[in-house]
């Protein structure tokens, strides 16, 4: 009689999803420095104190390293669970809570500096890297956007007829000149820019709905 022995779950496992994680830290912290041509693995690999090799085994290639760096740092800034808590309360809180943290993290210093590397590499004939930037960051927060929006319109808060340009409207309104000072490297003040990225989004807030109210 053959005695089998129950497989428990090796030790390895957390010690995967660790490496995971600094892997994951790393490509956050090189690609917006270093931009998409002038990161290599090597470089991510050391910076995150594992092989070259447990890289690839995790990622595959240096796009989908990229992409998930990248959709990780938008969904960190802007989850989920933003927008479900926004359309659960009033329609104002909601929406100034949505537009602080969409200003906030549009004018993040590491936010600009992907942006500077992705518009760099696009500049050198990397199209696809735009492509995926577009895709997690600014597509996403339009359709979440959208999606709010339109729960408001159902409820009978607000009065839109064209949702979609609405969701683009308000978008541009949190992102005022502020985008492109940080951009720019025009900032002075690092106090005062940030006290004026939330005013700026909460001005946003009053005039759409001064535009969108039920009538």
């Amino acid at each position: 009689m053959v005695a089998i022995t129950a497989r428990t779950p090796g030790p390895g496992r957390p010690k995967d999803m660790e490496k995971r994680a600094a892997i994951l830290d790393a490509a956050k912290r090189l690609f917006p420095h270093h931009g998409y041509e002038g990161t290599s693995m090597d470089a991510v690999a050391a910076e995150a104190g594992v092989s070259k090799l447990t890289v690839y085994s995790h990622f595959g290639d240096k796009d989908s390293l990229f992409r998930e760096a990248l959709r990780e740092r938008c969904r960190q800034a802007l989850p989920d669970s933003l927008f479900e808590a926004a359309q659960a309360g009033p329609l104002r809180e909601g929406m100034l809570r949505i537009a602080r943290a969409h200003a906030s993290a549009v004018t993040d210093p590491e936010a600009i500096g992907t942006w500077r590397a992705i518009l760099g590499d696009c500049k050198q004939g990397n199209p696809r890297l735009g492509q995926l930037m577009w895709e997690e960051g600014p597509a996403r927060m339009h359709s979440k956007m959208e999606h709010f929006l339109d729960v408001a319109v159902r409820r009978g808060d607000l009065e839109i007829d064209d949702i979609g340009r609405a969701a683009g409207q308000f978008l541009a309104l949190l992102k005022g000149d502020l985008h492109a000072m940080r951009l720019f490297g025009c900032v002075g003040c690092q106090e005062g820019f940030e006290r004026e990225v939330t005013a700026t989004a909460e001005a946003a807030v009053e005039m759409f709905l001064r535009a969108y109210a039920k009538r």
